[in-house]
Order: C-alpha cells, then sequence, then structure tokens
C-alpha cells in the first residue's frame, strides 16, 4: 500500500480482496517507529479504528517498513473494541443518566471516565485496576448505611470486569505474570516486519515449544541466509523457517533499495527480454548494483562490496523476479512449493526430500501473486484469464529451473494458487537413482542395455513418482553421437545440460493440452514434425491428450532404429493401456508398439507419515494378444519391486532369458543372437559398472561422480572400451571391459 504524498499522518486506508480486510495505518511523516505493544496511543488508535471497522482482520501501520499485525493479534484488540463500543453506545455508560445512578459517590463519574479511556490505551492495567476497585468498594459497603447505592456502582464495575475475564487478550496477560507496564504486551503484539517494497509476510519469530532438528545455510552470490527446521509436539509437519537478507536490512539500506526500487519500477519489461532470462537478469544485476553504489554515494552511505552485491541481489529479486519464492527456490533440498488460494490466508507448504511436506514461515500476498502472475504470462506468451484458467510454463533463474501451474478464476474461486516442482539443478542419473535406492544396480545396467538397443519406452507413474527425472536419467544412457528431440509443452527435461556435455538436442515447445488460443502448436504436430527432421531419437516429455495417437505414430513408422520414449500417468503396466486405449484414443493393436513400461510409485510406511520414491516394476508388452493385454497375458514383468527387502529384484522369466525383447535386441547384434550367456554377461556387465561407480563415490566421499558430467564421461569410455575389446575377442566381455574402465575411472578421478 503506498499512500499519496499528500496523505496525511495516521490516514487509513482500506483493502478488502478475497475475504480479508485489511487496514492500512499511515506513519509515513511520523518520527517514532509505531508499535502496538510499546505505544499506547498506538494500542489506542487501532481500537478507535476497529470499533468503526469491525470486519478487519489485518492492521498495517505503513513506514520505511512495514509493520503487520495478524489476524489473531487484531482479533484479541477486537474483543477489547466491542466491549468499549457496547458500554459507550449501547450500555451510554458515560451519559448523565447512567451518572446519575451513582452520583451519591463523589468520584464514581470520574473514575467510569478513567476506567473506559484505559479500556483503549491499557486494557491489562484497566482490568487490575477494576479488581482492586472492587474489592476496596466491597470493604467500604461493609462499613456503610447506603449499602444500596454502593451495591449498583460496584455492580457496574463488576460487569466490566466480567466483560473483560472472558477476553484472550486478558487469559494470555495473566499467564504471563503480569507486573505493570507495557512489558506485557510485547510478549503478544508482535509485528512482521517487512520491507515496504514487498508485500509477502515473513513470520520472523520461531514458534513456541519447537524443537529444533536441523540448520542449513543458502548461498547465492554473496548473499547467505540460514534455514531452520523445527518441529511441534503433536504435528505431524515439520517447520521450515527461514530469514531472507531483505528482511534484516538497516535503516540506511532499506532507504537505499527503496529508493533504488522507485528507479527500477519505471521499466515495463518486454516479452523479448525473456527470450534469455539469465542474460536479462545479469543487466539488470549490474544496473542495481550502478544505481545503488551512486545513491549510496549521494547519501554520504559507506557500503562494502558484499553489501553491493546483496542489495543489487535484493532488487532483481523484486523488480522483474519472483520475490521470495527465489530464496526458496535457492534451496537445492526442496522438492516441491505450494501456494494455496487465498493466498495471503495461508503460509507456503514445502515438500523437503528428507523433512518431506513443511510449513514455512512465509504468507505470500496478492499483490505478489498477481505480479507474479503478469510475469509468468509475458515470458511464456500463454494467457491466464477467465477463459482460461490454468497456465503450464516454466520458471529458470542461474541454475535453478522449476516448473509452475498457475490457476485461478473461475476454476479456484478464492483466486490464485501455484504448484512449484523444483527440478534438480544437474540431471538425475541412473547412478543416482541406485545411491538413493529407487533403482537396483541390475535395474540400472539392464535399462542402460534396453536404451542402446533403441526400444520404445513409456516411464509411468502417479503424480510426483519421479516420472520425469528417470525419463531425464535414462536420456543420458542416449550416446551423445545419436540426436536427439525432445518435445515439450512444458520445459522439464534437462536439454541444455545435455546440449553442455556434447549431446546432439534439439528441442520442441508445444501447446499445452490445457491452453486454448495460443500460438503455439498442437503437440499431436509437433511430434509428427519431429518424423520430418532427420534421423532421431524422440522424447515426449509426458503424454497427456490426443498426441498419444502421434506418438503411436512415431513409434510405429518412424522410430524402429532409435529410441522412443516419454512420460505418462499411470500406476501400473494396464493403468498404462487403460489410459492410452480407452482415455486418449489410441488403436488397442498400435499399443503393441510400446515395447517396455517402466512404473514409479512412492512407496508409503506403515504410519503413514513417511513416503520413498521407488521403481516398482519394468514390464514388457508381448505381441500375440488381440484385445486385452492383461486378459491375453501380454504383460511379462522383467523386474518386480520386493516391498520386504525394499529391492527392484529380476523375474524368473527374465533369469530363464524369457524376454522377447532382450532376444529381440541381440538378433542385431553378431555374437549375441542365440546367445544368451553373452547377453545377460553384457547386462551384468553395465551393472557392476553403475554399482563401482555408486560405492566409488561414496567411499571416496565424491558425489561428483553421480553427477551428469561423469556418468556421459563413464559411459563413452565404456563403449569405446567395449569397441576394442569386441575387436580383439570377438564379444565385449565383461573379464575384459571391466577391468579397463576401472583402471580408467581411477586414473581420472581428479577431473570429476
Amino acid at each position: 500500500m503506498m499512500f499519496k504524498e499528500n496523505a496525511g499522518l495516521y490516514a487509513v486506508e482500506m483493502e478488502s480482496r478475497q475475504g480479508e480486510d485489511v487496514m492500512y495505518v499511515n506513519y509515513l511523516p511520523a518520527a517514532i517507529v509505531p508499535s502496538i505493544a510499546d505505544r499506547m496511543e498506538d494500542m489506542a488508535r487501532v481500537i478507535d479504528l476497529i470499533v468503526e471497522n469491525s470486519n478487519v482482520a489485518r492492521v498495517v501501520f505503513v513506514q520505511q517498513r512495514n509493520y503487520n499485525y495478524p489476524f489473531e493479534q487484531v482479533a484479541m484488540l477486537g474483543e477489547i473494541a466491542s466491549i468499549y463500543k457496547y458500554l459507550v453506545r449501547q450500555e451510554a455508560i458515560l451519559s448523565p443518566g447512567k451518572q446519575a445512578l451513582f452520583s451519591v459517590i463523589p468520584e464514581a463519574g470520574q473514575e467510569i471516565a478513567t476506567l473506559v479511556g484505559m479500556l483503549k490505551y491499557d486494557p491489562v492495567a484497566c482490568y487490575m485496576t477494576l479488581n482492586k476497585r472492587i474489592k476496596e468498594i466491597r470493604s467500604i459497603m461493609e462499613q456503610s448505611s447506603s449499602r444500596s447505592v454502593f451495591l449498583v456502582y460496584v455492580r457496574v464495575l463488576e460487569k466490566l470486569q466480567g466483560l473483560l475475564e472472558s477476553t484472550k487478550l486478558i487469559k494470555l496477560a495473566l499467564g504471563l505474570n503480569y507486573r505493570g507496564g507495557r512489558e506485557v504486551y510485547r510478549g503478544i503484539f508482535r509485528p512482521d516486519i517487512l520491507p515496504n517494497f514487498s508485500f509477502t509476510r515473513l513470520v520472523s519469530q520461531l514458534p513456541e515449544n519447537s524443537e529444533l532438528i536441523d540448520q542449513y545455510e543458502l548461498t547465492n552470490g554473496m548473499e547467505t541466509m540460514t534455514v531452520t527446521i523445527l518441529k511441534k509436539k503433536y504435528d505431524t509437519k515439520h517447520f521450515y523457517h527461514v530469514m531472507p537478507p531483505e528482511y534484516q536490512l538497516s535503516e540506511e539500506q532499506h532507504m537505499l533499495v527503496n529508493l533504488a526500487r522507485n528507479v527500477l519500477a519505471e521499466h515495463r519489461p518486454q516479452a523479448e527480454e525473456f527470450t534469455d532470462p539469465d542474460k536479462t537478469r545479469q543487466v539488470f544485476y549490474n544496473v542495481a548494483r550502478d544505481l545503488v553504489s551512486e545513491l549510496a554515494t549521494g547519501k554520504g552511505i559507506i557500503l562494502t562490496y558484499k553489501d553491493l552485491d546483496k542489495l543489487a541481489r535484493i532488487l532483481v529479486r523484486h523488480t522483474i523476479g519472483f520475490g521470495l519464492i527465489e530464496i526458496l527456490l535457492l534451496d537445492s533440498k526442496l522438492q516441491d512449493i505450494v501456494l494455496n488460494a487465498p493466498i495471503a490466508q495461508n503460509p507456503i507448504f514445502v515438500r523437503h526430500e528428507k523433512y518431506e511436506e513443511c510449513t514455512t514461515n512465509i504468507i505470500p500476498s496478492f499483490e505478489d501473486a498477481d505480479s507474479w502472475a503478469a510475469k509468468l504470462r509475458l515470458q511464456s506468451g500463454r494467457p491466464l484469464d477467465e477463459a482460461n484458467p490454468v497456465l503450464d510454463t516454466d520458471l529458470s533463474f542461474g541454475k535453478v529451473r522449476a516448473r509452475v501451474a498457475a490457476i485461478k478464476e473461475p476454476l479456484s474461486p478464492n483466486g490464485l494458487a501455484y504448484a512449484i516442482r523444483r527440478h534438480r539443478e544437474s540431471p538425475w542419473t541412473l547412478p543416482l537413482f541406485v545411491s538413493y535406492k529407487m533403482l537396483s544396480p541390475f535395474a540400472a545396467g539392464l535399462l542402460s542395455f534396453l536404451i542402446d538397443g533403441s526400444r520404445t519406452l513409456l516411464v509411468a507413474g502417479t503424480r510426483s513418482s519421479g516420472k520425469t527425472s528417470l525419463l531425464g536419467a535414462l536420456l543420458l544412457e542416449i550416446m551423445p553421437r545419436y540426436r536427439v528431440i525432445i518435445v515439450e509443452d512444458t520445459l522439464e527435461l534437462p536439454a541444455d545440460t545435455l546440449r553442455k556435455l556434447g549431446y546432439n538436442i534439439l528441442r520442441m515447445k508445444v501447446r499445452s493440452a490445457l491452453v486454448s488460443g495460443s500460438t503455439e502448436i498442437e503437440a499431436a504436430d509437433g511430434i509428427r514434425t519431429s518424423l520430418r527432421l532427420g534421423d532421431s531419437a524422440l522424447i515426449v516429455g509426458e503424454v497427456r491428450s490426443a498426441e498419444a495417437k502421434a506418438l503411436y505414430e512415431a513409434m510405429r513408422v518412424g522410430a524402429l532404429a532409435n529410441v522412443v520414449a516419454g512420460t505418462i500417468h499411470g500406476d501400473s503396466p494396464y493403468g498404462v493401456f487403460d489410459r492410452v486405449v480407452n482415455d486418449l484414443g489410441v488403436e488397442a493393436t498400435s499399443f503393441k508398439a510400446t515395447d517396455l513400461i517402466l512404473v514409479a510409485n512412492p512407496v508409503k510406511s506403515a504410519d503413514g507419515l513417511h513416503s520413498e520414491r521407488r521403481v516398482i516394476s519394468l514390464t514388457e508388452v508381448r505381441k500375440h494378444w488381440q484385445k486385452d493385454p492383461l486378459e491375453e497375458h501380454g504383460f511379462v514383468d522383467l523386474l518386480r519391486y520386493n516391498v520386504e527387502t525394499d529391492q527392484l529384484e529380476a523375474t524368473p522369466e527374465l533369469m530363464n532369458g524369457d524376454s522377447e525383447i532382450i532376444k529381440s535386441i541381440a538378433g542385431n547384434v553378431k555374437g549375441w543372437a542365440g546367445n544368451w550367456d553373452a547377453v545377460y554377461d553384457n547386462i551384468l556387465l553395465r551393472a557392476k559398472i553403475k554399482e563401482e561407480t555408486v560405492e566409488t563415490a561414496k567411499r571416496l566421499n565424491k558425489p561428483s561422480l553421480l553427477e551428469a558430467e561423469f556418468t556421459t564421461a563413464s559411459n563413452n569410455v565404456f563403449h569405446l572400451i567395449s569397441d576394442t575389446v569386441r575387436k580383439e575377442h570377438g564379444l565385449p566381455k565383461s573379464e575384459f571391459v571391466f577391468p579397463e574402465w576401472k583402471k580408467w575411472m581411477l586414473e581420472n578421478l581428479g577431473n570429476y
């Protein structure tokens, strides 16, 4: 809320949005810091304002910083305001008629007026004074002949006493061992202190009666901020507390940021600036840094190099960036960020890789939510309005990549809401999944073999099961010498990272199935176009709608020599069949073009509080069935998850060599056709390499060996060594390949 320049001291503005009435009080001209706890004038002023505006949910004192008093605190003052309004207006306790009832007591009229005034300035002192005065008057009554006169007066005081006793404020104050003065209010009225360039609130205090579980630091340039994880008794969720630098600025730094932001706010970003967001942010950072430096010099304020960096990054976040959302996205341990509607009445919730579901100390604002929506529309070129109340897009800055889903009215009757999925900064790899027990080493080796065999594959699972991450890891198993075309409606797969690793990647962005009226082409047209772009592996980010038919066209006519893979929602092979055939309209016989279905699902603990992501099956699709692959035994599991051992295990069919897909791959390789032992030896060789990578990374505390750079180099060397061994021995036998690969790894550990 920005007051006009001519707005007077204590001017009031009311804002009502989605059932929440917020009162802003202008303290900009004031020379003091406003405080309900410390200043009786401020408390009385708020109670007077609530008397006239009883629906107020929050009160914000607007100054160089904004002092936000949340609903729980305002509600306590609302109870006092209700008592004051009842006494003065309904009971008319200060009227001559009421005063006449106890006029024989000389001090009664003035005493009542003092107590009613004290009710607004210091309600706790008012209550204590009432208690003392009631005892005194009852003592006088026992010795007086005019007992009835005193009885009328004492009942008036006892009525006020009873009203106050029922309020939450008095109950809390009594529990805090009140000893006089305003100290008691400091434990009750604690505002969220916000920089006035951000409307998002931050609860700075740690929750009471909570246990410290963990603490770690986030860094961004020269910025450092601390994340604290706490656990409240009887709460199934953890509490995620972060204190960003913008909420810890000195008065001088705050003033500089405000001045600089007013200058930068004049810039209206154009859509073309979002074609290279990193470059745009760097330009803004440089401009912000120079601007802050000039302003500091002009004001005679000394800033260190670190201060300049911090203030420039804050300015970028709160001008062209996404505010405190970016702070959360800096935390690589977070997987999901959720903002529920009505957005200003709910804290942000996050999913932590270690502590799972957490409540944060960040409460977003309507203003910031609207600003983020406008930026997402601009950078994506997609609508978000009543006709198109859903927006799916991606968000990136620096090394951070995320998928954003936004919804608004009428789909979300309470206004804007967001769900943000943070992608890993570096792509997932099969060794990484092995280290997290999502895959077994043998499963990783088998998947590597099947990708090399150019099969068609669907990665299925429920929401948040890791489908896209798995598909990204499988991309790394494609040899960089082959061209890969990626078709996505929201950019999630790590194409840019793969390109930097030397992969031959072409990315295509198509229209979301949830969007109409966009200039983007349909996903089905994008897939068909990919078939005209030359010999390539085809990767479809997610199969959602009519593009399924085009994907199966690609599987049948354009991809027999290359990998074709995509993700799809489904919790089992038959669930995938049902979705593809019955929901998406693909002919049942066309579904036979699917060679393999890889299913990942969360596996929950017995207490229901924890879950782990696991691959639960790898199934091949046989080709002999006619109508229903389940009834006609068209699904054969090659790998199946054993919940007791928490392992993905080979099935008897695979161990006995009863896999038509693997036989088909082997049939095209000299030396493997009809030689199951040689084929199985190659799968075990790949598994052994993945396992050795994981064990070496753990033994040497070198997690970089699990990342994409080493995985790509390892796969390349594996193929080169295999080629050399094949020429010498007729087959790439593991007894010769593995020692050479291990020798290469040990010699090159220092490079990764």
